[in-house]
């Protein structure tokens, strides 16, 4: 080995080494499970399940959970969702708890993980641990086609390929909000690479075929065990067995049919027998018993009617763009078709993530070679655009987006790409001009795509903060959510909702001043908001400075002089200094636009009172206890 040799098999190497090192980055800051302990994960729970012979969850069922006549009811069952039960997203079904994703992180990752240190595994860094295999198991089909078939693309050329397939699939963005959703999608992530990469080594060596497509069905009928909705691009497995057909005659495929079929089928099979075990049926997952925020059990979960709203939302939308770091914000999204559920942040990946066009120039690895090379070429492409068609349609079908299932697509699509620029790298070999101009036509989408997707992280951290903090202030748990709607506005300069809510935080832990602070913040950003003045208003007011809170309400009204709430809480202002006349006429606002708001009619009653129209504050009393008996004959 010469000395200019280890160096250039070390940059690939870095490469593996610096998209790691980004998931670990991303993943040591994001917010995972929270305020739960690992013991209560779902997936460890299930582990603790297995270890003990049974399928149940050991997690005791809430007496009021159980009495409910619709347990499945959103509104009914929120408070069980909530902690401290900490229900949500967990399959209910005759009396037992059970996992709805998929089993297979378990069996790979979290059972073994507690078997043998005794510990339990964090929801966020199982999922850091699936994607970097996923994605090494990319990095190795790569070095494997250019050692192949591209000796012209140096270990540069290969590192820019390993970064696109770790920083410009989507991954940060899913690392930002890693927890129990995100646990299979990146097991299946990891596990659909390795099926490709069998694929690829089924294609390249004919004598180890039947062993090769033997474990990429085995990984890809785990991967089905992950994510049921990556079933079909299970005609990967087809492509070894179309291969051999072809190079060597109709009768010699039997055995490498077995190989394909038989791991995926016991996989399938165990899979129908977990199914059934636990909700007398093969095919339920256990979506239809699902303790979440819609019904699951009547919602339309698949339908053609979704697919043109979620083709423009998955890869035609682009982010709003902001002056402001990390300069990229949530979709403007298209009117959603009937029984469509809102969509979670997606974004489109042709119009944020442009190195995926580049897989439009593929052909380019193969086209002007002899056939020995191109045919094994253009069949791992041809997979790889099976992984991305199928998954993109079948999610295209589905009632839901979100960003995180774009991970499920994504690196097939970018795969493809890095074909192309290897396909780039070799058209232009030993023509410097050329190969600059081309280096240009695919470096800058590929640095534009790592940056927006590095971006889109800084920007969902943010996000994931501010949720977090409303969350806790939620729990009654004020104090603790403060640092956290600081940290979302640290982030995110211009984020105006979390400026209002870490004042409203403020203003609950008697803090005025402080509050005023950040719902001016809020107000410079928003000058045109009634909530931002109405907070500003109440911060004013506790401070004492009844002018300036007024002047505020005031502020509010003339952006919107029909809102209820203003009337009301500037009519209160009134009350409590005394100047009945003028809460007179803001009450009678509120009733005007209102009126069925009986604290309105009540408060109406005793300034009239006050004002001597007894008849007439009686008549309001009256309406006020007909609207709500529960009121009593105080005010405000």
């Amino acid at each position: 080995m010469n000395g200019r040799a280890l160096p250039s098999r070390l940059v690939p190497c870095l490469a593996c080494a610096l998209v790691l090192a980004a998931f670990a980055a991303i993943v040591a800051r994001s917010v995972g499970e929270w305020g739960r302990p690992p013991a209560d994960y779902s997936n460890n729970l299930q582990a603790e399940a297995l270890g003990a012979g049974h399928l149940y969850l050991p997690k005791a069922v809430p007496p009021g959970l159980a009495a409910l006549p619709d347990p499945y009811d959103p509104e009914a069952n929120l408070r069980y969702r909530m902690p401290p039960y900490s229900l949500h997203d967990l399959s209910y079904f005759r009396g037992r708890f059970y996992l709805y994703f998929g089993v297979t992180p378990v069996l790979l990752l979290f059972w073994p993980w507690a078997a043998l240190t005794g510990h339990y595994l964090i929801h966020k860094w199982a999922v850091a641990i699936f994607c970097g295999a996923g994605v090494l198991a990319a990095a190795g089909l790569l070095r494997g086609l250019r050692r192949r078939y591209f000796p012209e693309v140096g270990s540069a050329v290969l590192a820019c390929g390993i970064l696109a397939l770790g920083l410009a699939t989507g991954i940060p963005v899913l690392l930002q909000r890693a927890d129990v959703c995100e646990v299979p999608i990146s097991c299946a992530f990891a596990l659909l690479m390795l099926s490709l990469a069998a694929v690829g080594a089924a294609l390249h060596r004919p004598e180890r075929r039947v062993l090769w497509t033997a474990g990429a069905s085995l990984a890809y009928g785990l991967a089905v065990g992950a994510r049921p909705s990556v079933l079909f691009g299970a005609l990967i497995l087809l492509v070894p067995l179309w291969s051999e057909r072809k190079d060597r005659g109709p009768g010699r495929g039997v055995r490498l049919l077995l190989a394909a079929a038989v791991p995926l089928g016991l996989c399938g099979a165990a899979l129908a027998w977990y199914n059934w075990a636990r909700f007398h049926s093969p095919l339920e997952f256990g979506q239809h018993y699902q303790l979440a925020a819609d019904r699951q059990d009547s919602a339309r979960h698949f339908s053609l009617r979704y697919l043109w709203f979620n083709f423009r939302v998955y890869f035609l939308a682009p982010v709003r763009l902001s002056p402001v770091f990390p300069y990229v914000r949530e979709i403007v999204s298209p009117v959603p078709p009937a029984g469509h559920a809102p969509i979670e942040d997606p974004f489109g990946v042709l119009a944020n993530i442009p190195v995926t066009l580049l897989a439009l120039a593929a052909p380019l690895a193969w086209i002007g070679r002899p056939a020995g090379e191109k045919r094994p070429l253009r069949r791992l492409a041809a997979a790889a655009g099976l992984l991305f068609a199928t998954s993109a349609l079948v999610l295209g079908c589905f009632y839901g987006d979100c960003s995180r299932y774009e991970v499920e697509f994504l690196p097939a699509l970018v795969l493809l790409a890095v074909l192309g620029i290897f396909g780039l790298e070799r058209l232009t070999a030993g023509a410097p001009a050329a190969k600059l101009l081309a280096r240009l036509a695919w470096g800058l989408p590929l640095a534009a795509s790592i940056a927006f997707n590095l971006l889109c992280s800084a920007e969902h951290y943010a996000v994931e903060r501010y949720n977090l903090g409303n969350f806790l202030t939620q729990l009654g748990r004020t104090e603790e959510a403060v640092p956290e709607f600081r940290r979302a506005v640290a982030a995110r300069p211009d984020f105006a909702e979390a400026y209002d809510n870490l004042g409203s935080a403020l203003l609950q832990l008697n803090r005025p001043a402080e509050a005023e602070e950040e719902f001016r913040r809020s107000l410079a950003l928003r000058p045109g908001s009634v909530e931002a003045h109405n907070n500003l208003a109440n911060a004013l007011i506790r401070l004492g400075r009844l002018p300036e809170g007024i002047e505020q309400y005031r502020a509010a009204l003339r952006i919107n002089p029909d809102s209820a709430p203003m009337h009301y809480n500037l009519g209160n202002v009134f009350a409590e200094t005394a100047r009945w006349s003028e809460a007179a006429e803001q009450y009678r606002e509120v009733v005007r636009i209102a009126p069925g708001f009986a604290p309105a009619h009540l408060n109406l009653a005793v300034v009239l009172y006050q004002l001597g129209q007894v008849r007439d504050a009686a008549l309001e009393r009256e309406r006020a206890l007909r609207l709500d008996p529960s009121l009593g004959a105080g005010a405000r």
